[in-house]
């Protein structure tokens, strides 16, 4: 037995037991004297003492040899520790050893294992073994743990059924670059790793198993950023006999649940608000609605005066930043740089100080009146004290590099609190969007997604139009979850491979298999899937997933640990039938 008890454990009521612990050697503290050591394990730390006068010799003299990260195991007795430490659960204690072991020796670590660590992301992206002894890094993990239970309990007690599904597939356009996996026994064929188990979640339910999750890796060959991995995983669940209604329901109970018993916050309905009028008001299809800061459309305020720059624009849009009015030329010219920075791509920006005795000062006071500038208060929201940033341009481009800056503004602004939970529904997204590289349509969500029945005469004179029956879940400004009711008809989905500019063989090719099941009674259908790395994260009061996730990739898809990708040798290349060029 390595050990009896754990380093989280012993308490007041322990005193006078003898104890087995087996741990890390946190730090030690060698008086001559005495010695302490702090042991570390999973469950926390334990003070241990070694004292000349009532320890074995050998024994004392062994623990002086004690280095960082030395693995040992300990026996003694728990005694009433003399200084005690508030701070741990631990702290009233100590173990007075009798029996030392040093199970395995430690070089020095390339970084402190300390909450507050002295490591750069590189070096512990290297180490990350070492990481994870971390508090910060252990604690994430047990969170991510604590999460994925919930859903299961959550689920199973709904009579979902978790099935596993293939990871070899076969290659589909599903929007992203897939990873390819070469065949040995089949020559020059390939497998695909799966961008999500779509096709074969819609074939459970075409056998009938009804309601089906998993929570499950999938892969997509795409740049990455700080919530997005090449390898990443979905809580993927599908329903039979559904309509959106019941969809929306189900899976707004598991996140009313999950923010119930993970953060002990109480939601009540979720707020669902259109496609349309979220890229109207907030600038993007995942708002954050923690904060105010809604869109006010100027143009008719605006326009027909005489400053060139906003008469020739197709939208003139700005936002009423609460409480900034004091910003000094400095800071105002530093929002300036910010939005044309290449990210961004504004041209400029415009400002009104909306002063405490109710006038205005405006970058553009040249061109506009009091009476113009409040009727721009008026229809932003600003209040004195307040300030009004407005931009001009092309519609879209504008509303997403305003949407930028109301985003920058609120994080400086301290109003993303992550203690704070804002979820909502966006719902009617367009079932199809134009691609002007490749001149024809693409699926927004996926070729699966049907379309609102009441659009469907749309699909012929005026496809951009068309609504899908398609929703996301958004928490935090952050899109957690999306889904859709699927096609279940041959004919529809014929239809569907028609209008994002498949040929009838290119559609059997790809997709036959999901064509000939629908043949035989493929039921109703449709289902949802969380990004479980971007939910625990949020849950957890961050927007980077890195830390939840055990062994993750830097930007540039590497594992730095394992050195992975690499090169392979040539006698694989040549058994896998692949030159390099």
């Amino acid at each position: 037995m390595y050990r009896s008890h754990n380093c989280g454990e012993l308490n007041a009521s322990h005193i006078n037991t003898e104890v087995t612990l087996a741990g890390w050697v946190q730090k030690s503290r060698d008086k001559g004297f005495m010695n302490w050591v702090d042991l570390r394990d999973r469950y926390g730390i334990t003070q241990l003492i070694f004292d000349e006068g009532r320890s074995d010799k050998t024994v004392f003299e062994l623990a002086k040899t004690l280095g960082r990260e030395f693995v040992v195991q300990v026996k003694g007795t728990v005694i009433e520790r003399e200084a005690k430490n508030k701070n741990i659960p631990t702290g009233e204690v100590e173990i007075l050893v009798t029996e030392l072991n040093i199970l395995n020796s430690s070089l020095t670590p390339p970084f402190t294992i300390e909450d507050e660590t002295d490591g750069g992301e590189d070096i512990r992206m290297k180490y990350r073994y070492l990481d994870i002894r971390r508090n910060p890094v252990k604690n994430s993990l047990l969170f991510r743990h604590k999460v994925a239970m919930e859903v299961r309990k959550y689920l199973s007690d709904l009579d979902f059924c978790e099935v596993e599904t293939p990871y070899l597939i076969k290659s589909t356009p599903e929007g992203a670059r897939d990873f390819v996996v070469p065949s040995r026994m089949n020559e020059g064929q390939f497998y695909a790793l799966p961008q999500s188990p779509q096709t074969f979640k819609q074939l459970l339910m075409v056998g009938g198993m009804d309601k089906y999750f998993q929570i499950v890796k999938c892969f997509r060959d795409e740049d990455l950023r700080a919530d997005r991995q090449p390898e990443f995983t979905q809580i993927d669940c599908e329903m039979a006999f559904v309509e959106q209604e019941d969809i929306l329901n189900v899976f707004e109970g598991l996140t009313r649940h999950l923010l119930k018993e993970i953060k002990g916050v109480e939601v009540e309905k979720f707020p669902r608000m259109t496609y349309d009028h979220a890229m109207k008001t907030y600038g993007n299809d995942k708002p954050d609605i923690r904060f105010g800061m809604e869109f006010g459309e100027l143009n008719e305020v605006a326009k027909s005066k005489e400053f060139p720059v906003f008469n020739a624009a197709e939208l003139v849009v700005g936002i009423a930043v609460p409480g900034v009015g004091n910003y000094t030329r400095k800071e105002i010219d530093g929002l300036i740089d910010w939005v044309k920075r290449p990210q961004v791509g504004a041209s400029g920006m415009v400002y009104v100080k909306c002063n405490e005795d109710g006038t205005y000062k405006s970058s553009v006071d040249k061109f506009y009146n009091q009476n113009d500038l409040s009727n721009w208060a008026k229809t932003t929201g600003a209040q004195p004290g307040d300030m009004i940033f407005v931009l001009s341009g092309p519609a879209d481009k504008t509303r997403g590099q305003l949407s930028a800056l109301r985003m920058e503004l609120a994080t400086r602004l301290g109003l993303r609190k992550p203690t704070e939970f804002a979820p909502l529904w966006v719902v009617d997204f367009p079932l199809l969007e134009f691609d002007e590289e490749s001149g024809r349509y693409h699926a927004m969500h996926h070729p699966f997604t049907s379309p609102k029945p009441e659009d469907m005469h749309l699909l012929e004179t005026n496809p951009g139009k068309v609504r899908a029956n398609a929703y996301d879940m958004v928490l935090n400004g952050n899109e957690i979850g999306g889904g859709s009711i699927r096609i279940h008809d041959k004919a529809t989905q014929q239809l569907m491979f028609k209008y994002l500019g498949f040929t009838e063989e290119e559609a059997k090719a790809q997709f036959g298999f999901l064509m000939d099941a629908f043949q035989f009674g493929a039921p109703p259908h449709g289902g949802l899937a969380f990004g479980l790395d971007r939910l625990v994260a949020i849950l957890g009061g961050q927007e980077t997933i890195r830390d939840f996730i055990a062994f993750p990739k830097n930007n540039s898809g590497r594992d730095v640990m394992i050195d992975a990708p690499s090169k392979i040798d040539e006698s694989q290349l040549k058994e896998l039938h692949i030159k390099l060029t």
